[in-house]
C-alpha cells in the first residue's frame, strides 16, 4: 500500500517544485502520471518541463498521443495509460483511496497562497486518512522542507 505525501507550496513555485519531484520519482525507478484539471495548464507545465535544463531532462508527453503507454511521465486529465507507480496531482485534480492504496505513491501539490487550494487540500487528506490510507504533509514555509504531520495506514485486517 502507498502514501499520499501532500506537498504545500508557499516558497517555490509548481513549475519549480513538481520538476524536483519527478526526478526523484524516476530515480526510484517509477513511471509517475501527472494528472491535472485543465488542458491548458497541463500544456503549460509541458512547456515548463521541455524549457528545464538539458542536464535534468524529464522525457515526457501530454495524454491522447499514439505512444501514452510508453510514456515514463505523462501528463493527463484522467487516468493513465502508461501503468505509473506514482501520481501526482495539481491544480486540486482528484486522487481516489483505491489510487493510494494500488500506486507507490501519490503526491498532492496544492498552491498555500491560494486559499481554495489550500481547503481542497484538506478536504482531500480527511478524505484519504478516512478511509485509511498513510498520509504526510510536508511543508516548505521555513524555507526548506519539513514534514509536520504524519497519519499512517490504518489497518485492513
Amino acid at each position: 500500500m502507498g502514501e499520499a505525501y501532500f506537498y504545500h507550496l508557499t516558497q517555490t513555485p509548481l513549475e519549480h517544485t513538481l520538476p524536483v519531484l519527478l526526478g526523484r520519482a524516476r530515480g526510484a525507478g517509477w513511471r509517475v502520471a501527472v494528472r491535472g484539471t485543465s488542458s491548458d495548464r497541463l500544456d503549460w507545465l509541458d512547456r515548463k518541463l521541455w524549457d528545464g535544463p538539458s542536464d535534468a531532462f524529464l522525457p515526457h508527453g501530454i495524454a491522447g498521443g499514439e505512444h501514452d503507454a510508453r510514456q515514463p511521465i505523462l501528463l493527463t486529465l484522467g487516468e493513465a495509460a502508461n501503468t505509473p507507480a506514482c501520481l501526482m496531482t495539481v491544480d486540486g485534480a482528484e486522487v481516489s483511496a483505491q489510487e493510494v492504496s494500488t500506486l507507490d505513491r501519490v503526491c498532492v501539490l496544492f498552491d498555500g497562497t491560494d486559499e481554495r487550494a489550500v481547503q481542497q487540500a484538506r478536504v482531500q487528506w480527511k478524505a484519504l486518512v478516512d478511509a485509511g490510507c498513510g498520509a504526510k504533509y510536508w511543508s516548505e514555509a521555513t524555507g526548506r522542507w519539513e514534514m509536520k504531520a504524519e497519519n499512517p495506514a490504518k489497518s485492513t485486517v
